[in-house]
């Protein structure tokens, strides 16, 4: 099995895959968007841009994997978009099994979603190695990963919840933090073990 790994590490870089990658999450992407239509509709329209976080995420991560066809980098760009997209994977499997833990209904829909998020996750780790980060790029997606939980969770514009969470709203928000100082930590110091490495 080792040589399937090798195999599929040497070909993360490579044009297919990423060009596939490329497809994935821009359809994705466009999914996320229209499951957040009914939220965006009753959100103020200065408050719009903060809602939709998945597919927020998973947009700019679209955005990066088109750039690195291009054969560019731009690191601020890489930095939000791997942070994002790893929180927001990572947070929506947590909610969607927190729910089941309450005695939320295990669906079809719910299944989908966790795998297609924890794609999310994994992309953001699997690529961080190519991201050209420093500092500054780290720290502006830090501040508004930061800022995005504030308006989450102080103006309640955070993802619907399942209705088993909702008397947990504080803790999902304490938690959601939490999520968000952990991704950035993930990606910086994945991003510095394999900075060697390019697309």
């Amino acid at each position: 099995m080792s040589w399937l790994w090798e195999w599929f590490w040497q070909s993360l870089g490579k044009r297919w895959l990423l060009w596939t990658l490329f497809v994935v999450n821009l359809l994705g992407t466009i999914y996320g968007f229209v499951w957040y239509s009914n939220q965006l509709a009753a959100t103020p329209g200065y408050l719009r841009p903060f809602v939709p976080d998945s597919p927020t995420g998973s947009g700019l991560f679209t955005i990066v994997l088109f750039t690195y066809l291009m054969g560019r980098h731009i690191p601020v760009l890489e930095a939000l978009a791997g942070i994002t997209n790893f929180k927001y994977g990572i947070w929506a499997v947590g909610i969607i099994v927190a729910g089941w833990l309450l005695g939320d209904e295990v669906s079809g829909t719910d299944i989908m979603l966790m795998i297609s998020h924890a794609g999310m996750a994994a992309e953001s780790v699997l690529y961080a190695r190519f991201f050209k980060l420093s500092w500054l790029p780290v720290g502006i997606a830090a501040l508004w990963t930061l800022n995005n939980d504030f308006l989450d969770y102080v103006m309640a514009i955070h993802p619907w919840l399942p209705a088993v969470l909702d008397p947990y709203e504080g803790i999902v928000g304490l938690c959601t933090v939490l999520l968000s100082l952990i991704s950035i930590a993930v990606i910086w110091f994945t991003n510095a073990r394999f900075s060697r490495n390019k697309v």
